[in-house]
């Protein structure tokens, strides 16, 4: 099993690593992948090290699977260079979320649509993949409508110079800015660039990318985004609306009883989930749960995760996996 992990220096490719290892994949060669300028350094991985190869010589040494987290004219521009040669790409950008040939997929909900056909598979944006997690079982069982989400995401999911900056106003040091304005005791409603309909581009990810992965575009997603300075975990506040009523306990049950999701929901011992407490961790936090008291059939409730983990590296990894068992390469 070759694998090459493009953008292996990189915030993300740094985690990708550690879960290739935490979870024993089966990985018989590595194959770091980076930059120019980090060509022949090493990097560790289970007590091995392995030296940093660029993307032209990766492509000839034909890996059964390539992850990708090197930004999205990378993906673009190598992908498809990867895929002519028989390898597997799962793609952490958002280059190829939205080609209607690419499959969009959080492994929990819709792995089982992957053939071996699919030569280049999208990893969802991170605060897609918690939030979509968390409303999949819902939507099966009461069929949603309306989806409000507000996102209270980490400076980890902008990468390596907007965490610097967090440091650095921290500490009172000056450096460079990776947001136009301080994020310490700050929030900023701007993650991503702004389109022309006023939305910025993560907003108009979490509005589209749900749709695509549960294949239904019977309900509707809107969203904002906001930035604030925690160093990592994305936490979002959501409201949906359902065209059947529903029952707290049953929906607390039907999350519990999801793969991937931990209910953490008790007002009275001040339980809830919380960035701090997802840290390092692979599972979809949900707590808040509650009945919103204005219009009917509606609920509110709360989502935590670690966004560099199943908002990225593990997702990735779980696809990887999925398609290794399954003997999809």
């Amino acid at each position: 099993m070759k694998v090459a992990v493009v953008g292996a220096t990189g915030m993300v490719g740094n985690v990708i690593l550690k879960v290739l290892e935490e979870r024993n994949f089966p990985v018989s060669e590595l194959i770091p992948v980076a930059s120019e300028r980090s060509v022949g350094k090493t990097i560790e991985f289970k007590g091995n090290s392995y030296k940093i190869v660029g993307l032209n010589a990766a492509v000839s040494m034909k890996p059964n699977i390539a992850l990708f987290s090197a930004g999205g004219d990378t993906s673009l521009e190598w992908a498809p260079k990867f895929a002519e040669v028989g390898t597997t790409v799962i793609d952490n950008s958002s280059a190829f979320r939205m080609d209607l040939d690419k499959k969009l997929v959080v492994p929990e909900i819709n792995a089982q649509a992957l053939t071996k056909q699919d030569k280049i598979i999208a990893n969802p944006n991170c605060s897609t993949i918690q939030l979509v997690l968390a409303l999949a079982p819902l939507h099966k069982k009461y069929k949603m409508k309306r989806v409000v989400v507000s996102t209270y995401q980490s400076v980890s999911g902008t990468g390596a110079k907007a965490v610097q900056q967090l440091e650095n106003e921290i500490n009172g040091i000056e450096g460079d800015m990776a947001y136009p304005y301080p994020i310490g005791r700050n929030a900023l409603p701007h993650c991503d660039v702004f389109l022309e309909n006023g939305y910025t581009k993560e907003e108009m990810k979490l509005a589209r990318e749900p749709q695509k992965i549960l294949d239904d575009r019977t309900f509707s997603v809107t969203a904002t985004a906001v930035r604030i300075p925690t160093a990592g975990g994305h936490s979002e506040s959501v409201n949906v609306q359902f065209e059947n009523d529903f029952n707290l306990q049953d929906i607390r049950e039907i999350l519990s009883n999801t793969e991937g999701i931990i209910v953490q929901d008790n007002p009275s011992t001040n339980t809830y989930p919380m960035p701090i407490l997802a840290h390092g961790k692979d599972d979809v936090f949900v707590g808040r749960i509650r009945r919103d008291e204005t219009q009917p059939n509606t609920l509110n409730m709360w989502i935590v995760s670690d966004n560099l983990r199943k908002g990225a590296a593990t997702n990735a990894v779980q696809i990887a996996e999925y398609l290794n068992t399954n003997k999809l390469f």
